[in-house]
């Protein structure tokens, strides 16, 4: 590995996660074979979820520890003349009533940007930094993060996510939720299996029919539960824990009182005390899933958002996601039982229209890959009804889970798919008033383009299987190739043209 006199030479990156039960940096650098190095990695005990879990906000005192933390994270960025910070937040500060204020007085305090990620996000960071260290090839597997505030549980086959669900039973938000019944510890231990076992229906319907080959899971308690296998069980060397191995952890740790867990095993005071909580709730997971083992690779959201980064570097721009995105609106369309044909017809030209006219719209290839969602998802609204079926598939499309694009991109995709037929755009149209100005001239021209295509598939039959198009400003014609005449593909063009030809300032035409 290079020495320390080289470091300043290469790119370095600092990637921060602010979980619920700690805070927790990581500073890289990627060497010149493109192999990522951590040199830095530290961890600051302040518990956003004891605040959010039982309260609702961030007391005044939680954020003057905060503050401290990112102020001796902003000295280790500096010290290693860091080239680019990201810092996310996970369940505690998406649920905080105050967490506007909160990121404000960091960014103050600081200069660093916090932003809070969805559990989709959160997901994908965490399957990176696994799918570097665990081979998911060929394997059906189950990915488990068991978190201070959330446990994100991800399906994965043969290396591609499947789906990913978020559940609302972290380690502190368990010890907060239940031990405000005051009862004693063995009391507390089955009300924790009572509370996970709520869960278990929830667990069965996304394992329905999947045989998992490989659990693998993360988070700072799982981590504590390799070495206590190893204190406990003096079983050395090893990277997984069985079903019955954590049982006779649980039994073994639930013996000792907190005091004991710190100053006989070697807890620390804000480990001690969540360490049965979320051994109890993954023994529950394992059982549901019929899982034998489960392999821990010591790594997180950061280790991913490192990840994340460096695909950034080395491609000039934030990493498109698009097997993750594309997985998960193939299986929202499967959900609301699509037309798949029209759907992949629609797709296949409203990118070739996106690519023929880049030098008048001049979107970026994110763009493209928004475009696509929507046009696989534009009528999936006829699962509620086909009257207004548009405004049916925004409602739908912004309540699932498109893993790989964040809110904001989600927001757009439900936008696009919601003018894909009837009224074009309009500032009385709430969904789109609240979006952004650059966000709404965004969803009016990939909306355009989403009109043209569904109307040369107007009828569903796949007739159309190529066009050319001319461009002299302000004239733009479209010349069709495919089977039959084609005259009713012509004529929904002409009828469905009006917001490509208003967005593009163009007079539409159909050549024979």
């Amino acid at each position: 590995m290079p020495g320390p006199e080289s470091w300043l030479q290469m790119p370095t990156l600092c990637a921060i996660d602010v979980g619920s039960n700690a805070m927790r940096l990581a500073i890289g650098f990627m060497d010149h074979n493109r192999k990522l190095h951590v040199v830095e990695d530290l961890r600051e005990p302040v518990r956003l979820g004891q605040d959010v879990f039982t309260k609702g906000s961030i007391s005044k005192e939680t954020t003057h520890r905060s503050i401290e933390a990112f102020k001796r994270f902003k000295e280790l960025i500096e010290q290693h003349h860091v080239l680019k910070v990201r810092a996310v937040a996970t369940s505690a500060l998406r649920e905080s009533q105050n967490r506007d204020a909160f990121i404000k007085k960091i960014h103050q305090a600081t200069g660093i940007e916090l932003k809070p990620i969805t559990a989709e996000e959160e997901a994908l960071l965490v399957y990176l930094a696994v799918s570097k260290k665990i081979p998911l090839e060929a394997k059906t597997a189950m990915l488990v993060d068991i978190g201070g505030g959330s446990v994100e549980i991800t399906l994965a086959r043969n290396g591609k996510i499947l789906a990913t669900e978020s559940f609302q039973m972290g380690a502190v938000r368990l010890l907060q939720v239940l031990e405000r019944q005051k009862y004693g510890e063995k009391k507390f231990n089955l009300m924790v299996q009572e509370y996970v076992e709520a869960a278990r229906k929830r667990f069965n319907q996304k394992l329905s029919g999947e045989k998992i080959d490989l659990c693998v899971g993360t988070g700072g308690n799982l981590d504590a539960l390799l070495l206590l296998k190893e204190q406990l069980l003096h079983k050395k060397d090893s990277n997984f824990v069985t079903r019955q191995e954590l049982q006779t952890i649980l039994a073994r740790v639930g013996r000792y009182s907190y005091d004991d867990r710190i100053t006989k095993l070697g807890l620390r005071p804000d480990r001690a005390d969540v360490i049965i909580p979320a051994a109890t709730a993954l023994l529950q997971i394992l059982e549901v899933s019929r899982s034998s083992r489960v392999y821990i690779p010591n790594v997180g959201v950061k280790e991913g958002l490192l990840i994340d980064m460096v695909s950034e570097l080395l491609s000039g721009g934030a990493p498109l996601h698009r097997d993750e995105v594309m997985n998960s609106v193939r299986r929202t369309g499967e959900k609301y039982s699509y037309d798949e044909p029209h759907a992949e017809t629609v797709s296949r030209l409203s990118l070739q229209l996106f690519d023929k006219t880049r030098n008048f719209h001049r979107l970026s290839d994110d763009h493209k890959l928004i475009l696509e969602a929507a046009a696989r998802l534009h009528d999936i609204g006829q699962f509620v009804s086909y009257a207004a079926h548009h405004k049916h598939s925004y409602y739908l499309i912004k309540a699932s889970q498109l893993i790989g694009l964040n809110p904001e991109q989600v927001e757009i995709v439900a936008n696009v798919a919601r003018y894909h037929r009837k009224a074009m755009p309009k500032a009385t149209h709430e969904n789109y008033r609240l979006l952004e100005p650059r966000e709404r001239l965004v969803v009016s021209k990939l909306a355009a383009l989403l009109r043209v295509a569904d109307a040369m598939d107007h009828d569903h039959s796949s007739r159309v299987q190529g066009f050319s198009v001319q461009y002299k400003r302000p004239h733009f014609s479209l010349k069709m190739t495919g089977q039959g005449d084609l005259l009713l593909e012509r004529w929904a063009l002409l009828k469905k043209c009006d917001l490509f030809e208003k967005t593009f300032k163009v007079k539409f035409s159909v050549k024979s």
